[in-house]
């Protein structure tokens, strides 16, 4: 669990991403959750956009992910989530949350 501290450090951290991961109108699918595991074990902080054709609330996505993925939600605006994990392999953590 992240203290407001640490998710403050994360938003200043995901403000200057571009979305890795897009949700379209067939939802959070198998291929999109491979998509967004590849990309959390390699950069950890990731910001995912949903379409407008999309059937989820940006709440609810973020919520499914972060099950499925076993990350953290750091922010949800608008149609923009993002989302936190340490990486599984030492060699691919480059994010202390606690600095």
């Amino acid at each position: 669990m992240l203290t407001s501290k640490q998710r403050a450090r994360l938003r200043a951290m995901a403000n200057t991403l571009h979305d890795t991961v897009l949700i379209g109108k067939e939802g959070i699918t198998d291929a999109v959750i491979a998509q967004a595991e590849e990309v959390l074990e390699k950069h950890e902080l990731i910001k995912i956009k949903l379409l407008e054709t999309s059937m989820l609330t940006p709440r609810e996505a973020q919520g499914i992910l972060c099950e499925e993925l076993d990350a953290e939600p750091v922010q949800c605006i608008g149609t923009k989530i993002v989302i936190f994990r340490v990486a599984r392999e030492p060699d691919n953590r480059h994010i202390n949350p606690n600095a």
